[in-house]
C-alpha cells in the first residue's frame, strides 16, 4: 500500500509564508504590509501571529508545528461542547431565524462571552451533517432555504385601470432614501384559487411588518377598511405614505387617504422592485402561508403572532437590529 500523502488546505499558511512573516516582523514591517506581499488577507496573518506568541515571540518553525498539531487533533463540534449555546441556537432556529442572523445576533447579545460565539457555517454543518448530540434533525425544516422561491403571480382578476392615481415618480425623495420613518409598502399575498388573501405592510426604514386579515375577501371596500383599521393603530408619526401596485383591490385609495391621512402612491406596471422591501417580506411569509392554501383560515390573532416572529428576527440591513427594536427606537426619538 503506498504511503498516505497528506494534503494541505490552500487556506492554511505554508512554511515558506511563515518564514516570510517571521522575517517581516524582525525588520519591523506592519502586518498589513506582510499580508499584501503574501497576497493574503491581513486577518489571516494577524491571527497566525496572535496565536503563536505575538510580534516579539513569533517563530516560523514553532507556528508551523502548532498548526500541524491543530490540524491532526480531532475536535468535537462546538454545538456539542456547549449545551447552553446549542439550546440558544435551537431556540432561534425554532423562531425561523437563519444561521447568519443567529451568528451575528449572538455577537451583539453576548459581546464578552466567547462561549456564545458560533459561525453560521458551523450551524449549517450541524444541521446537514447531523452529528450526534448536535442540533435536532427537525430543525432543518426551519431553514429559510427550504422554501420555494416566490414567483410573481398573475392578477388577471385583480388588475385594471385605477382612477386618480398618484404615481411613484411623484413620491417625496425622503421615501426613496429611507431617511424618514412612516413610509410603507403594501401588497396582498394570494391563497388557493385566488379566493383568499392576506394584506402585508412593511415600513421602509425599519422593515417592520404589519399583517392584515381579510376573511371576507379582497374587494376594494374590504381591503380599504381593513388597511385603514390597522394603519390607524400606529402612532401618527408613522402614518405618512403607502406604496402599492396597480391591483384593483386599491380602487378605494382616495377614500383610504381621506380616512387615514396616508397618501397612496402607485408603482409602474410590472415593476415589483419598486416595492423591494415588501416583495422580500412576502417571500418570507411563504414559510408560514404556502402557496395553494386557504388564507382565510388565519385570523388576525394568528397573523399578529407571525408578524411578531418576523419583527423579532435581526436584519443585516439594520446592522443586525430587529425591526421591532428599530421601530421602538424611531418612536422614542420622535415622542
Amino acid at each position: 500500500m503506498p504511503p498516505r500523502v497528506s494534503t494541505r488546505s490552500p487556506l492554511r499558511l505554508s512554511p515558506a509564508e511563515r518564514e516570510e512573516i517571521s522575517r517581516g516582523l524582525l525588520v519591523g514591517e506592519s502586518l498589513r504590509r506582510i499580508a499584501d506581499r503574501l497576497e493574503r488577507a491581513p486577518s489571516t496573518v494577524s491571527r497566525d501571529v496572535a496565536v503563536n506568541g505575538g510580534r516579539r515571540r513569533y517563530r516560523a518553525w514553532r507556528a508551523e508545528a502548532a498548526a500541524s498539531r491543530r490540524a491532526r487533533r480531532p475536535k468535537a463540534a462546538k454545538l456539542v461542547r456547549s449545551p447552553r449555546l446549542r439550546r440558544e441556537v435551537e431556540r432561534l432556529l425554532d423562531e425561523r431565524w437563519s444561521p447568519q442572523q443567529i451568528a451575528h445576533r449572538l455577537r451583539l447579545d453576548h459581546p464578552d462571552d466567547q462561549e456564545m460565539r458560533v459561525s453560521h457555517e458551523t450551524i449549517y454543518q450541524s444541521l446537514f451533517v447531523q452529528a450526534r448530540g448536535a442540533l435536532r434533525k427537525e430543525l432543518t425544516d426551519c431553514l429559510r432555504s427550504g422554501r420555494a422561491r416566490r414567483r410573481p403571480h398573475r392578477r388577471s382578476a385583480g388588475v385594471g385601470e385605477l382612477t386618480d392615481m398618484v404615481l411613484i415618480s411623484e413620491r417625496p425623495a425622503e421615501v426613496a432614501d429611507r431617511a424618514v420613518p412612516g413610509h410603507w409598502e403594501g401588497d396582498l399575498i394570494i391563497g388557493k384559487a385566488s379566493r383568499s388573501a392576506i394584506g402585508t405592510l412593511v415600513e421602509r426604514q425599519t422593515r417592520y411588518v404589519v399583517l392584515v386579515a381579510l376573511p371576507g375577501g379582497r374587494s376594494a371596500e374590504l381591503v380599504r377598511d381593513a388597511l385603514a383599521e390597522r394603519i390607524l393603530t400606529l402612532p401618527e408619526q408613522l402614518r405618512r405614505t403607502l406604496t402599492w401596485d396597480r391591483g384593483k383591490e386599491m380602487a378605494e385609495h382616495v377614500r383610504f387617504t381621506i380616512d387615514t391621512g396616508v397618501q397612496v402612491y402607485f408603482c409602474d406596471p410590472r415593476s415589483p422592485w419598486q416595492r423591494a422591501s415588501n416583495e422580500n417580506t412576502n417571500g418570507l411569509l411563504r414559510q408560514y402561508f404556502p402557496k395553494g392554501t386557504d388564507l382565510s383560515t388565519h385570523d388576525q390573532r394568528h397573523l399578529d403572532k407571525v408578524a411578531r416572529q418576523l419583527n423579532g428576527r435581526p436584519r443585516q440591513s439594520l446592522g443586525w437590529m430587529k425591526p421591532s427594536e428599530a421601530l421602538a427606537k424611531v418612536v422614542a426619538s420622535t415622542d
